[in-house]
């Protein structure tokens, strides 16, 4: 059988790009390039897509289900493994109630179709320890979408195709291909505005990728956004800078911003945003003045203690601007399943429930990720003693003082739906490995929920799936099945599993799909449906995002709520301090850099790790420094030094550039792989930047965890005592 080449897509991240895939008589991959056909990617690719064929083929990567037997693991059958889950998850909860099961869901499990068995596996738990990694990186977004539009799903995105000004803010499209915003070919789309005469503006305490392309960049203080755009909001209103009909005919809150930013001058906001007023003074009216304009914000400050007060003061800007829900601003998509639209039907829940303490609410029926160590060690009734991992590594995404790792080895039963023995699976009593990426295919719900033009596009299986493989969909039903309360379960259990192998994703979307803006039962027999989906070329266009607030907005009274009172008491309790000059979050006892995070192009959190041609070259884990600060140090560039928190310290070689804001620090997360068992990973350089970050820092407003702006010391390894994080405990004992 001569080579074969066909279209699917890269899911290593939300991008999604179109990549042809070329495989040779005995199913190897042997090349991977972009799609030009691709309706939304048109053919570029990032290095990630071209490792699609070295994680199909990694030795590393799990096939079969694994069974842990004292300190290692051995192979077992799929039925074995799932009869022995069920029968002591159920017994757990049967001795100890719902609450001593949790579980965590990671980023991968929104890249592929299943998303929504992982959600419903969720409910069969049923179990209020439920977690995510949303609350490490996105609960800002969404807080803030439910405060102001009703509902968590209305996360605006950017219409960056047809933007005059774009402002990004702690936010590296140019590496991440956008998110939250998907946007895949990023420095192309950047390179358009300005071509097209319009100005990009990159806001960052880093001179990033996405900075370089850009005609502007502001590096301002870690953790000084908050004071930025009070700022900026104070001069719109100062100067009558206002878009008055907009904001008559779809918002409400307006006096009361206002009156909150009246004392927040630029000249008194400037020295805590690290910059100058004039820079603020002009930020603002440039925004204004723009016939299109769009702010565009996403992880680097979703980490902060103010992530929700800062995508607040963002939306804020947009809207008193005019510049949401119109063209080249902030808009909402029409994707083939209405999401925007649906989600005013689904309630979201806040406080309904907390974590033992009392201190976190739940969010959307979730408990923040800060939660999850203490409710795994404290003890008492409650305490989490069966966990369930999909496609997520919290030993290593997560800040927990070194504690979780110990914490996962003392459950009574763990199992991990992964294809790697990570940090966090080697713990587990089961690992459920899913069939690759390449072995499997459909339509990607959420991926077109954000994307920054609408459109159909599905994902092509490539690679014949083995006869005794499990797509995660498959997994995830058969573990719901075991934990649901079935009577006659020996008679009925086999009926039910063949009728579950019936509800693939692509049934479940098929009526969706087919009810949708575009669907067949919409438009007739032109209509979009999942066959002609599969059938097209590159995906199908269905044009550019178009106003919608009124059809999607879900408050009460159906206006923007533009002054949340929740928000507002947050932004008065820091205004004090920020008007007398004085920082949130003072340096001391010697602390005296602030360190953020840093996104690698050739890295997705701890991904593509053991993937040689992803980590050969240089040392990606290093610790970035500004040149003066190096220098009042008295280190050098590539020399080992000890970074140190009042939390832990890790030991990293020095990178020094003058692309880092001087008194700013910055390491890559995802690192730190020893004891993995990776062939790859295990030898690299680099450790876990979490151990640096306190648990207990978040935004006040989500629970998101905040780690970035944490002060550190640096110092030459060895040259001073530092404090070390807990180590983890090593496990003594074959659990029952």
């Amino acid at each position: 059988m001569p080579a074969t080449t066909r279209p699917t897509h890269c899911c290593l991240c939300e991008a999604h790009c179109g990549i042809l895939v070329t495989v040779d008589e005995d199913q190897q991959v042997t090349r991977i390039t972009g799609d030009p056909d691709d309706v939304l990617s048109k053919g570029y690719i990032c290095p990630k897509a071209t490792a699609m064929g070295g994680l199909h083929h990694d030795p590393d990567r799990l096939r079969t289900p694994m069974r842990r037997v004292g300190e290692t693991f051995e192979p077992v059958g799929w039925d074995d493994a799932f009869d022995e889950i069920g029968r002591r998850l159920r017994a757990i909860r049967k001795e100890h109630g719902f609450r001593a099961l949790a579980m965590y869901l990671g980023n991968p499990a929104a890249h592929n179709t299943s998303v929504a068995h992982g959600l419903t596996l969720r409910l069969a738990l049923a179990t209020p320890n439920f977690y995510t990694a949303s609350s490490i990186d996105q609960y800002p977004h969404e807080f803030t979408a439910w405060r102001m539009f009703g509902s968590n799903a209305l996360v605006p995105v950017v219409d960056i195709d047809h933007s005059d000004r774009l402002v990004i803010v702690g936010a590296n499209p140019a590496v991440s291909n956008g998110s939250l915003s998907t946007m895949p070919g990023a420095p192309r789309r950047i390179k358009a505005i300005r071509d097209r005469g319009g100005k990009v503006v990159v806001i960052d305490p880093r001179r990033t990728e996405t900075a370089k392309l850009a005609d502007q960049h502001v590096a301002v203080e870690p953790g000084g956004d908050v004071y930025l755009l009070m700022g900026m909001l104070h001069v719109l209103f100062a100067e009558n800078l206002c878009d008055d009909a907009f904001l008559a005919r779809s918002a409400r809150g307006l006096d009361a911003l206002r009156d909150l930013v009246a004392d927040a001058t630029p000249a008194a906001m400037a020295p805590l945003a690290g910059i100058p007023a004039e820079t603020i003074i002009e930020l603002a009216r440039e925004h204004a003045a723009a016939r299109s304009a769009a702010i565009y914000c996403r992880i680097g400050i979703c980490q902060q203690q103010t992530g929700t007060l800062v995508t607040w003061l963002i939306s804020a800007i947009n809207i008193v601007t005019g510049n949401l829900d119109r063209p080249g601003g902030m808009m909402f998509p029409t994707p083939p399943v209405d999401v925007p639209r649906l989600a005013r039907f689904i309630p979201v829940a806040y406080g309904r429930w907390t974590d033992r303490s009392g201190r976190y609410p739940a969010f959307r029926s979730e408990l923040p990720i800060a939660a999850l160590t203490d409710e795994l060690t404290t003890p008492g009734r409650g305490r989490i003693r069966a966990m369930v991992t999909y496609a997520g590594n919290p030993v290593s995404s997560v800040p927990n003082r070194g504690r979780m790792d110990a914490a996962l080895a003392d459950l009574d039963l763990m199992v991990s739906v992964d294809i790697y023995l990570t940090e966090t699976t080697r713990h587990a009593d089961f690992v459920l490995p899913p069939i690759s990426h390449l072995e499997r295919g459909g339509f990607n719900l959420l991926v077109s929920a954000f994307s920054v033009r609408n459109n159909a596009r599905y994902t092509h299986q490539i690679l014949d799936k083995p006869a005794d493989g499990f797509d995660d969909w498959q997994i995830l039903n058969r573990l719901i099945l075991e934990v649901l309360p079935i009577p006659a379960r020996r008679l009925v259990g086999r009926p039910l599993r063949r009728l579950t192998d019936v509800l693939t994703p692509e049934r479940m979307l098929a009526l969706p799909i087919a009810l949708g803006p575009y669907g067949v039962l919409r438009r007739g027999r032109r209509g979009l449906t999942l066959k002609r989906m599969r059938e097209s070329v590159g995906g199908i266009d269905l044009g550019a995002l178009r106003p919608r607030l009124r059809e999607v907005i879900a408050t009460r009274g159906r206006r923007i709520e533009l002054a949340p009172e929740s928000f507002l008491e947050e932004a008065r309790r820091i205004l004090p301090d920020a008007l007398a000059g004085r920082s949130h979050t003072a340096a001391s006892d010697g602390y005296d850099l602030k360190l953020i995070g840093r996104r690698r192009q050739r890295s997705n959190n701890s991904w593509l790790h053991n993937v040689p041609t992803m980590v050969t070259g240089s040392n990606r884990c290093t610790v970035l420094m500004h040149p003066a600060d190096a220098e009042r140090l008295g280190i050098a560039a590539e020399q080992d030094v000890t970074v140190a928190s009042t939390t832990g310290s890790i030991d990293v070689a020095l990178e020094v550039s003058d692309e880092i804001r001087q008194g700013t620090v910055a390491i890559p997360h995802g690192w730190g792989h020893g004891g993995t068992g990776w062939r790859v990973a295990d030898e690299l350089a680099g450790q876990n930047v979490n151990l640096l970050h306190d648990p207990a820092r978040v935004d006040r407003l989500s629970g998101n965890s905040a780690v970035n702006d944490t002060w550190v010391r640096v110092t030459p390894v060895g040259a001073a005592a530092v404090r070390s994080a807990p180590a983890a405990e090593s496990r003594t004992a074959t659990r029952a």
